[in-house]
């Protein structure tokens, strides 16, 4: 469903109560993952990260928000992806009022809002052990940083809820072969099957995906990295197991960062 409109419900209210703007403290563990695709209108995109690296970073994250990461989608010239987590789904919940109705996204949603062609993809995550999060991302936060890097977000699509046994799987056996052909796991997602706690911004919900990602040098170093890894034995063993979990093929998304993004 295309949602081109879908944060304008939001400009009659100012800060939501009890929302008070918080730092965002790197200690706090982030148990609240949200992987968002946006759909952007036709060669508009550079001017949506224009705009999101200007004003929607620290303004968010003063709030107690995490942003992960933004980026451009390699193969996809329309698609603005961005990852953004919370503590837990009550806080999530208190930031997301606090940041849709409050000063910065008033004052700029009549920019943003018309960029957007669809922005529901968005999928509502949790690690799929704690061990497999994001770790902290330390260090200032780039300023105009030119970008680099390479980081890939691979979706697998299962038969069964990760939980049945798949999240074990990936953890004893497939992050020790992609780490050994160079593609260190950085975190592992499932589903966060909670109720969504601010649905004016929809997710996808009930869908049996593990999400995982790692990061290169460039798509070239990727693909080099790839080959290394099919030529694994321990490998090819493993996703001859995984290819029966699988209601689908993956979704591998190659992601460039924005200049501002801090996973890179």
């Amino acid at each position: 469903m295309i949602r081109r409109t879908v944060m304008t419900g939001l400009a009659t209210a100012g800060l939501a109560a009890g929302a008070a703007p918080v730092a965002a403290r790197e200690s706090v563990p982030h148990t609240v993952l949200e992987l968002r695709q946006y759909r952007i209108v036709p060669d508009r995109r550079d001017d949506m990260i224009a705009l999101f690296d200007r004003l929607f970073v620290e303004s968010q994250e003063a709030l107690g928000m995490r942003l992960v990461g933004q980026f451009r989608d390699l193969d996809d010239p329309n698609r603005f992806t961005w990852l953004r987590t919370f503590p837990d789904m009550a806080t999530r919940e208190k930031q997301l009022n606090a940041f849709y109705f409050g000063p910065v996204w008033q004052a700029h949603r009549g920019e943003a809002n018309p960029l957007l062609y669809d922005n529901d993809n968005v999928l509502l995550l949790k690690p799929a052990t704690p061990a497999l999060a994001f770790a902290p991302l330390r260090g200032p936060r780039p300023a105009v940083a030119g970008e680099s890097g390479l980081v890939v977000a691979t979706i697998y699509y299962l038969w069964k809820d990760p939980a049945e046994g798949f999240s074990t799987f990936f953890g004893d056996r497939l992050a020790a072969e992609l780490a050994a052909a160079g593609l260190p796991v950085l975190g592992a997602y499932v589903p966060e099957t909670s109720e969504n706690t601010f649905p004016r911004l929809p997710v996808r919900q009930h869908e049996k995906v593990f999400v995982w990602f790692t990061r290169a040098i460039d798509a070239g170093a990727y693909a080099v990295a790839g080959k290394r890894l099919e030529a694994r034995k321990g490998w090819r063993d493993a996703t001859a197991a995984l290819a029966d979990q699988q209601e689908r093929d993956a979704q591998v998304l190659r992601l460039a960062p924005t200049p501002r993004s801090r996973l890179r």
